[in-house]
């Protein structure tokens, strides 16, 4: 688990080259905001989250399967993820901000989250 990265995973430095190429500025993980987001548009007040669909446990995907040793601590670690990631979205709403989570399995189409974020960020 000491080669699991929280910041610059290959997910997230993927999201990055992309919204860059749009010509979208940002900074990266400010640790100001609840949940420290990995972008972070302060202009329009809107953050994207890049989350690894095992680690925040995205819903119905094959890559968030249990493990299966362990389960007794592995069990409890990923609901107080999905907690976290939950409480850190409503407390972001409340100062203001709009999030957007982009799923690690999502980026297999990367036409589709180009939209998205597009779409996202011009709201």
């Amino acid at each position: 688990m000491g080669r699991v990265r929280s910041k610059n995973s290959r997910p997230e430095m993927q999201v990055r080259k992309l919204v860059f190429g749009l010509g979208y500025r940002y900074r990266l993980h400010d640790r100001g905001l609840p949940g420290c987001p990995d972008l972070v548009f302060r202009s329009r007040a809107k953050v994207i989250f890049v989350h690894g669909c095992f680690w925040h446990r995205h819903a119905r995907c094959a890559l968030a399967r249990m493990p299966k040793s362990h389960i007794a601590f592995w069990g409890p670690k990923f609901e107080a993820t999905v907690r976290r990631d939950r409480k850190n979205r409503r407390a972001l709403t409340r100062e203001g901000w709009q999030s957007m989570i982009i799923w690690e399995c999502q980026l297999k189409r990367i036409d589709h989250v180009t939209a998205t974020i597009l779409r996202f960020l011009n709201a």
